[in-house]
């Protein structure tokens, strides 16, 4: 088995990206600039309604380790598709993307494969419907211990969590790579989602993970306060890498007694879809490579800039060649 930098884990989706104007979303019933759970039926009225469709395998974590991947560090990503015509494609998309894909196609899952029907609207917005499909079952019997072998960094999808089998995955996941001496780290994901799992959540942090990483929101959400600094204190206190994201306004970072501010230009996004996702590749990337929680920090935001410049939530450009021309590479 190949040693990778980073394995990320969550829900394999394909994402089905198309323009939607404001009117069409409020014709629609679709609520701007959040992710919405929808079912089998939603998913298939909603995917008609797509005049045009692009089509990409996604998923948060999925995304952050494309991102990665193109960066040319050793990615895997664990995550549960059926052996349908998405579920193939997504498969294939992985590989060709450079990041291992180590699960086949399940023949005999009941769920089709996971879907997020995202509307793009003229200022940038994006507003995600999300099928959870096959992805959401997966669990601890799908994480091969061995992919893990040699350690290196762990990344996890807090979506993941709305299923008891992808807290085993989880558990398993950490506990592999702690055995291997690696890191482990979480994306919050969602204020919803901090909202659902607030003190598993909170247990995490405190209990397994190294990093976490997530915006505004969700960090004040997770600790039920309108002070972003109060909460970042107290995740602070008990994780050694703490990251926050602020829409245009800058980042902070947070390791220790040391806090870093990163500049956000501000821009009006083409689409925002895996800005955060890519945000995280560029501050993986830095912590798997050395750097200072400052360079972490502006490599976060190269590659968050990067993709909100055109549609689809993964880099088209080399990242690394903007990492140089801002002379953060040696």
């Amino acid at each position: 088995m190949n040693k990778f930098d980073v394995i990320g884990i969550g829900n394999a989706m394909v994402d089905v990206i198309s323009h939607g104007e404001d009117t069409f979303l409020d014709h629609m019933g679709i609520e701007k600039g959040i992710m919405q759970l929808v079912d089998r039926d939603r998913a298939e009225k909603l995917y008609a309604a797509m005049k045009d469709r692009v089509e990409a395998p996604g998923g948060s974590v999925a995304n952050t380790l494309a991102g990665l991947g193109a960066m040319g560090l050793g990615s895997a990503f664990i995550g549960k598709v059926k052996d349908d015509a998405l579920g193939r494609f997504y498969a294939q998309g992985m590989a060709d993307a450079g990041t291992a894909f180590p699960n086949a196609p399940v023949a005999g899952a009941e769920a089709p494969t996971s879907r997020s029907m995202i509307f793009v609207s003229p200022d940038g917005e994006r507003s995600m419907n999300t099928y959870l499909g096959a992805g959401a079952d997966l669990g601890q019997g799908d994480v091969d211990a061995d992919v893990f072998t040699g350690g290196g960094i762990l990344f996890l999808e807090g979506y993941l969590f709305d299923k008891d089998e992808g807290k085993s995955a989880f558990a398993k996941a950490a506990q592999s790579m702690r055995a291997a001496g690696g890191r482990s780290g979480i994306t919050l994901s969602d204020p919803f989602c901090c909202e659902r799992h607030r003190d598993d959540f909170q247990r995490l942090i405190v209990d397994e993970m190294d990093f976490v990483i997530g915006n505004e929101a969700e960090w004040t959400t997770l600790y039920q306060t309108d002070d972003l600094n109060a909460a970042l204190d107290r995740a602070a206190e008990v994780c050694d890498l703490v990251v926050c994201t602020r829409s245009g306004d800058p980042v902070i970072l947070r390791q220790g007694a040391e806090r870093v501010v990163v500049d956000v230009k501000k821009v009006v996004p083409v689409d925002a879809t895996g800005a955060g996702d890519q945000f995280a590749a560029g501050v993986i990337y830095g912590m798997a490579t050395g750097q200072s929680l400052e360079t972490c920090g502006r490599m976060g935001v190269i590659a968050g800039a990067e993709v909100i410049g055109h549609i689809g939530p993964r880099p088209r450009a080399d990242i690394k060649a903007l990492f140089s021309q801002a002379g953060l590479l040696g």
